[in-house]
């Protein structure tokens, strides 16, 4: 039977290989491309057409369609600590889903207000003012854009 390799060696040896190829690319005597020399290759361009998109396309990435957004309401959107309400039909606003009270992520959008299950704090749909303590200062606005039926994030 052959040798069995621990899994800790092999992370061990990959960290080893990644720190000196930094330390490579980071060391001095080089010349004024920043420690590059001669022997070094510039990497192989692709043909254009074939690599992905470097940025979001213009308008910024979707969030939600505003269908999703309820008049009167609005949706949570946790892993981008965002919250988006729609006071009226057709106006849509942004502000960050982090309770100023003490940093808790804000649960809901329900009977006006934008809700923070933690300490009870509650913030207007319209401007996000505090509506019930303990937090006393409004949510942060944040900046959406609404284009096509589309929410997106800049």
């Amino acid at each position: 039977m052959g040798k069995v390799t621990s899994r800790r060696a092999v992370l061990t040896a990959a960290a080893g290989a990644a720190g000196s190829a930094l330390a490579a690319g980071c060391g001095g005597g080089g010349d004024e491309n920043g420690g590059a020399t001669e022997e070094t290759e510039p990497a192989p361009s692709e043909p254009p057409g074939d690599s992905p998109p470097a940025e979001d396309p213009p308008g910024g990435r979707a969030l939600a369609g505003t269908s999703e957004i309820p008049v009167g309401g609005g949706k949570v959107f946790e892993g981008e600590k965002i919250v988006v309400t729609q006071p009226e039909e057709g106006t849509f606003k942004a502000f960050s889903a982090v309770c100023t009270h003490q940093g808790c992520t804000v649960a809901s959008v329900e009977g006006g207000t934008i809700n923070c299950a933690c300490h009870g704090s509650k913030f207007r749909v319209a401007d996000a003012s505090v509506a019930n303590g303990p937090a006393r200062r409004p949510l942060p606005q944040r900046q959406i854009t609404v284009e096509s039926g589309s929410i997106r994030l800049p």
